[in-house]
């Protein structure tokens, strides 16, 4: 038995708990090996069918552009999704079509202004309230969706469908597939479900006509670029290109009854930081910045907030002894929060972070030139059949 001795000079055996935990954790993973062999045939065959036609990919006339990833955990989707709207409105009437993810409605569903985060999701409504001109909608089954909007009437009808976590959705024939991944979790050595993150196989990534690096350090060297060019396996048609996340000021959940936003880099606040995301590691390293004094709870990601998480949030709050705190949240958690019947001091402090995204080297204005360019054409080549249809007609 490794013994040690402390200052006293007795001997105390040396603490085992980490190292077998580790080995435990070890086993456990391993005797999930055979469930993750049989996903991935799952998976696979799945996919060999929609290669060689068996199941069907429906292709629509409408431009449609698909946002997604192939790992469980946030890359990005929902900023990088809003890049793209704020890209295209500008020119194209924009629709977003999602699932919804944990919204307690079924099928088809257009999202207002002043839906809930419970009938639609935090997602869709996020989009939705910073983007009222556009239609968002939701729907598990995507093809059933677009034949909804389909039957709107002429005028609003859409120039461009952005599909939301829609890669492993391939029952809708996407113009441009966009594949996202975390800088911070690469897949080159990543594993199927369950063992490890991955939704498929790295080799479906030939799928994406674009790929993203998201969540990127501020520079990225010549030397990694090229040690992920080789991981991603680049083809010809595909174009790769980094962003990285931005934050944004303090916006308060509650304006008409929020306090004065307090300056995080000067004012020396103490913050309660709650989180329903998937990797909230970011946003806590990045308040880090401004403040020593936080508290933190987090909850799953998408995390549908009760009555007890309510309290505990409010308990925690108040038990933070300082003069100058606020509560900081995600502004997808915040969709959720916006629902629940919090104190008016719990509203009054509650604030949220935004997120936009950032093309690395100046390279925004090629993906932009991109994406407006395949909408343009496929736009103007829809117009021209309908035309030819009428003279046939």
């Amino acid at each position: 038995m490794i013994q040690s001795r402390n200052k006293f000079g007795q001997s105390s055996k040396i603490n085992t708990f980490v190292p077998n935990l580790i080995l435990a954790m070890n086993m456990f993973k391993f005797l999930l090996y055979p469930f993750s062999a049989i996903y991935g045939l799952i998976i696979s065959l799945r996919n060999f069918l929609y290669d060689y036609k068996v199941f069907k990919s429906t292709e629509f006339e409408i431009p449609v552009i698909s946002i997604g990833n192939i790992t469980v955990g946030g890359t990005g989707k929902t900023p990088h999704t809003e890049y793209m709207v704020e890209l295209l409105r500008k020119q194209f009437k924009v629709t977003t079509i999602s699932r919804g993810y944990k919204r307690k409605t079924k099928g088809y569903q257009e999202v207002q202004v002043d839906s809930t985060a419970t009938a639609v999701g935090d997602e869709p409504l996020q989009i939705k309230t910073k983007f009222n001109d556009i239609q968002v909608a939701v729907d598990e089954k995507r093809v059933h969706a677009i034949r909804k909007i389909q039957q709107q009437d002429a005028d609003r009808l859409p120039d461009v469908i952005l599909l939301d976590d829609a890669f492993q959705h391939r029952s809708v024939s996407a113009g441009i597939n966009i594949l996202l991944i975390d800088f911070n979790r690469p897949i080159d050595k990543d594993r199927l479900l369950p063992v490890g993150r991955l939704r498929e196989s790295k080799w479906q990534m030939r799928r994406a006509n674009v790929i993203i690096y998201t969540k990127c350090p501020q520079e990225i060297s010549p030397i990694t670029r090229r040690i992920i060019m080789k991981e991603v396996y680049l083809r010809p048609y595909q174009t790769l290109f980094f962003t990285t996340m931005v934050y944004q000021p303090l916006t308060p959940v509650f304006p008409e009854e929020a306090i004065e936003t307090p300056k995080l880099a000067s004012d020396h606040v103490s913050v309660l930081l709650i989180t329903g995301i998937a990797n909230p590691e970011h946003l806590q390293k990045y308040i880090s910045n401004f403040t020593e004094n936080i508290t933190v709870l987090k909850y799953p990601d998408h995390h549908n907030f009760n009555s007890g998480n309510i309290l505990q949030m409010e308990q925690k709050f108040d038990a933070i002894e300082a003069t100058n705190k606020i509560i900081i949240t995600t502004e997808k958690d915040s969709m959720r929060l916006k629902d629940l019947d919090l104190s008016p001091n719990f509203k009054s402090h509650l604030f949220y972070i935004p997120l936009k995204i950032k093309f690395l080297d100046s390279e925004g204005k090629n993906f932009d030139d991109k994406i407006v360019t395949y909408v343009r054409e496929n736009k103007s080549n829809r117009e021209l059949h309908k035309r030819k249809n009428r003279k046939t007609n």
